[in-house]
């Protein structure tokens, strides 16, 4: 691995002859200008001397100047540690794409090297990890972080590599077999995946702890690239979903079936990469977490001020707003409930469990000061992409929170990283419509079936806006069927 620092500050030689010549120079000055006081008070010839010792002053001065420049402290260009010689050992380059500071500029090339994740695996013999290096460095390949998953035979190695910009990935999977690797996999990596494991990981767990809402995010966040689908223990017809995982789970190469602690079961895929035995107890222990822990919802509220003055509180929902949930679906017309559920709604009350579940995506309810709720938001994880969907009580429509809503939801779609948010609804629910213009993002609308399908592009966030974690998370996967 790499032991270089390229944020490393410069140290400065302290060169001690330098002070010396300095000192001495003040005290000859001082004897010089006392013999010359001396001289101009008792000769007759004084304001020749002082005109004499002005000259000598000046020429000293330069001769100063001079001096000091020839011979600064700073260390000459190329010589970080300030010893007067080039340094043997290049500094290391940041990742392709991300800004450096100014005062680096001329340290770091961004464009001259590239990240990847490779990932292959290795006999569990004494020298194979040090022969794969080997092959690296011959390609001038960095080492920055490494990874070991244990496997019945053999290892699984994990890297996060720093290589030059024109290696392909062709070459460097060709070097790691002709160093004994097997099944090896490369991505593009970036900035975020520079962060630990350990650190991820405690961040995810963290999040988990705060938010029900956030175990299928972190383990899509722990396992990368996989598909995650939450299967409820029946489906809404009464049915039986199917038998439930074990309390232990069970892993089956490319895939892992763990006991949902909200009911049912989650099953995680990634076919291109077989899970490991390290990967499955992580992903149980952050289920285990969840379970521990019970439902809970993070305290954040807001109040919204309505133009007649009533005031309206809009905080998370779940499961345990179900009743109050019914009662709200009890007061709505059938008008508005067939705007929401575009269809028939004698059955729709049914379909309450299941959005209010963490496991397909967060809720947002408004409720008044008599803490009735008269309106519903939801975020619904749907494969890769993200619905959002309203519903407002009659008597209070057309007063601005819809729009309160789904502001609300677009942000916790950023802050999930998802790319973009739809809305299903008709050409004649203006309201909804004009909710998703006001948010002041791209849209784009296409008819399906009858449907307006209205999809605004979100803007990725920065990097500095990134969770603790250090990776991104997308919206997870999720089997469901829509409401």
């Amino acid at each position: 691995m790499s032991d270089r620092n390229p944020a490393r500050t410069p140290r400065r030689v302290h060169h001690w002859r330098h002070d010396l010549i300095e000192l001495a120079a003040m005290f000859t000055a001082v004897v010089v200008a006392d013999a010359l006081a001396k001289t101009v008070a008792k000769g007759p010839d004084g304001p020749y001397l002082l005109v004499f010792s002005a000259i000598a002053l000046v020429a000293t001065a330069a001769f100063h100047t001079w001096w000091a420049r020839r011979h600064s402290h700073a260390p000459p260009a190329g010589d970080p540690g300030g010893s007067g010689e080039e340094s043997p050992l290049p500094p290391a380059a940041a990742p392709a794409g991300v800004p450096t500071p100014a005062g680096d500029a001329d340290e770091r090339d961004p464009a001259g090297t590239a990240l990847w994740r490779l990932r292959t695996t290795v006999r569990d013999t004494p020298g194979s990890l040090a022969a794969l290096c080997t092959v690296l460095a011959r390609h001038e390949v960095d080492i920055l972080a490494l990874q070991t998953h244990p496997l019945a035979e053999g290892t699984v190695d994990e890297f996060l590599l720093r290589t030059p910009a024109g290696l392909p990935a062709q070459t460097l999977t060709r070097a790691v077999a002709a160093a004994g690797g097997t099944g090896t996999w490369t991505e593009r990596a970036d900035a975020h995946d520079l962060v630990d494991a350990p650190t991820r990981i405690l961040g995810l767990a963290t999040r988990t702890a705060l938010d029900s809402a956030e175990l299928p995010l972190a383990l899509r966040q722990l396992l990368g690239r996989c598909t995650l689908r939450s299967v409820p223990p029946a489906t809404l017809g009464g049915r039986p979903a199917g038998e439930p995982a074990p309390v232990e789970g069970v892993l089956a190469k490319t895939t892992m079936r763990l006991r949902d602690p909200d009911g049912g079961t989650l099953i995680v895929e990634r076919p291109y990469l077989p899970f490991t035995p390290t990967e499955f107890a992580r992903a149980r222990a952050l289920v285990e977490l969840d379970a521990r822990l019970g439902p809970r919802v993070p305290p954040h509220r807001s109040v919204l001020t309505l133009p007649k003055g009533e005031q309206i509180t809009v905080r998370r929902a779940d499961r345990r707003d179900l009743s109050a949930a019914r009662a709200l679906h009890d007061r709505c017309s059938t008008r508005t409930l067939r705007a929401r559920y575009h269809g028939p709604v004698a059955d729709a009350g049914r379909y309450l469990d299941h959005l209010l579940s963490p496991r397909f995506g967060r809720t947002l309810a408004a409720q008044t000061t008599s803490g009735r709720i008269v309106a519903l938001g939801h975020l619904l994880w749907d494969g890769d992409e993200t619905e959002v969907a309203l519903l407002v009580e009659d008597d209070w429509q057309r007063r601005g929170i819809g729009a309160e809503l789904l502001r609300g939801l677009v942000g916790m779609a950023r802050e999930a990283d998802c790319a973009s948010v739809y809305a299903v609804t008709q050409a004649s629910n203006t309201g909804m419509v004009a909710a998703m213009r006001a948010l002041r993002l791209p849209l784009d609308y296409q008819v399906e079936e009858g449907t307006l399908v209205v999809t605004a592009r979100l803007a990725p966030r920065p990097a500095a806006a990134a969770t603790p974690a250090g990776a991104r998370a997308g919206a997870p996967g999720q089997e469901t069927e829509r409401p």
